[in-house]
């Protein structure tokens, strides 16, 4: 037993201490945040448009032509590997352009788009329709009704899954490492090269990620009781 832990403690400090390759882990862990945080707020910008695109309807009652391009772009990017997406627009969309984390938070923010697109739907749909006309009893018109009454109501709703959309775009910028950018997951891929020994590193990794996904998901339970404490005010 002694010699298993001595063994462990030999191999974590291969791992973490020398030459200070924890000090890689935090710069591989902040590109890792970095990304996140920047395509899941591009992702609920354009989450909410596409959400508003697909939900527009023409005076006849049928679709717009917004409505059918929001529902082609959710299929494309909903039907088509986030991997794929990411070499694309490496290779192709941006060749020119070599800045990864840029090229990194568009795929991501694009690709997010199109899950909080429908997330941002349901929530506005589930807004119950009376208030849309208390809103043009008011005067407003439709556009006004939905930026001050419906749009609050539906995000109000929609946080708690939108933060669990933030969960899985953290996870899903693991695949960062195909155009060069060392994350957290390529940062511990790096080290476990250089040692020789991929316990260590991979599972170090995981444990990151599980901490920093375990402290999101509790803010996001925070959120939740706080919003139901609300509703029953």
């Amino acid at each position: 037993m002694n010699e298993w832990f001595a063994d462990v403690a030999f191999k974590f400090q291969v791992a973490f201490v020398e030459g200070d390759r924890w000090k890689l882990y935090l710069k591989g862990l902040g590109v890792t945040l970095q990304i996140s945080l920047f395509a899941a707020i591009l992702g609920i910008v354009i989450g909410t448009v596409v959400a508003l695109m697909k939900l527009s309807v023409r005076k006849d009652g049928k679709r717009s032509v917004f409505s059918v391009i929001a529902q082609v772009y959710i299929d494309i990017i909903r039907g088509t590997p986030a991997v794929l997406q990411l070499l694309i627009m490496w290779f192709i969309v941006m060749e020119n352009c070599k800045n990864g984390i840029l090229v990194a938070v568009l795929t991501f923010g694009i690709n997010s788009g199109a899950y909080v697109a429908e997330i941002m739907r349901a929530g506005i749909l589930a807004v119950d329709h009376g208030q849309m006309e208390a809103g043009r009893s008011l005067g407003l018109s439709k556009g006004q009704t939905m930026r001050y009454i419906i749009l609050p109501q539906a995000i109000k709703n929609v946080l708690p899954p939108i933060g669990n959309e933030f969960i899985v775009l953290l996870k899903e910028t693991a695949i960062v490492g195909y155009v060069s950018l060392s994350d957290l997951t390529r940062t511990a891929s790096q080290i476990s090269s250089r040692t020789f020994e991929a316990f260590m590193p991979l599972i170090g990794a995981a444990v990151i990620y599980f901490i920093i996904i375990k402290i999101l998901s509790k803010l996001i339970e925070l959120l939740e009781r706080r919003l139901r404490k609300g509703d029953h005010r």
